[in-house]
């Protein structure tokens, strides 16, 4: 009869995950993210099926809590001002969790990640996407595809993340330059 499984447990598992790929990256073995967990490497795969199980189910979990920090207390406002919300969200949550940032950079590209995962994230992100369109519906980008607008304003949020970090005495200042150069683009 297999263990019961504990909430507990899972989230020391992804905890663990996100720091040992962080550091180590997506070559990190299941054994170093299991000590990390302080579970044994086989309690890790009572938790997943698989070393890619685990990855697909991080970079669910990560790109979910980032979309959660764009969207979260979105104003009923015009599209301009919501973006610039997602924005400031996006850039706040990025820099308050260096090693989320750095693990799901490395999921992003990975192949382990699944097309069905990338779906699921994508949909995670319907709001986001959705607010997007709208600000681009009159601007310069209104006919490139979504994909590159997408591409370039993840460009762009990294370069500005960069330098909150770098100068985080004039993060609101970074924050917002990032922002008006994404706004040139696309609005």
């Amino acid at each position: 009869m297999p263990r019961p499984r504990s909430d507990d447990k899972r989230a020391a598992i992804m905890a663990a995950a996100t720091r040992i790929i962080a550091a180590q990256g997506l070559g990190a073995a299941t054994a170093a993210i299991a000590k990390e967990a302080g579970v044994s490497n086989g309690s890790l795969f009572t938790y997943f099926d698989t070393k890619a199980d685990l990855l697909n189910q991080l970079y669910l979990e990560l790109k979910g809590e980032m979309g959660a920090a764009a969207l979260g207390g979105l104003p009923a406002a015009d599209a301009k001002i919501q973006m610039l919300h997602m924005w400031s969200r996006w850039m706040d949550w990025a820099t308050a969790n260096p090693l989320k940032r750095r693990t799901l950079a490395q999921l992003q590209v990975s192949d382990e990640i699944t097309a069905s995962t990338h779906e699921s994230a994508n949909r995670t992100m319907t709001g986001i996407g959705e607010i997007l369109e709208r600000s681009r519906a009159n601007g310069p980008m209104r006919d490139a595809p979504a994909a590159l607008v997408f591409t370039l304003a993840n460009a762009l949020a990294e370069a500005t993340i960069d330098y909150i970090i770098g100068d985080p005495d004039r993060a609101d200042e970074h924050k917002q330059s990032g922002f008006d150069a994404f706004w040139r683009v696309i609005g």
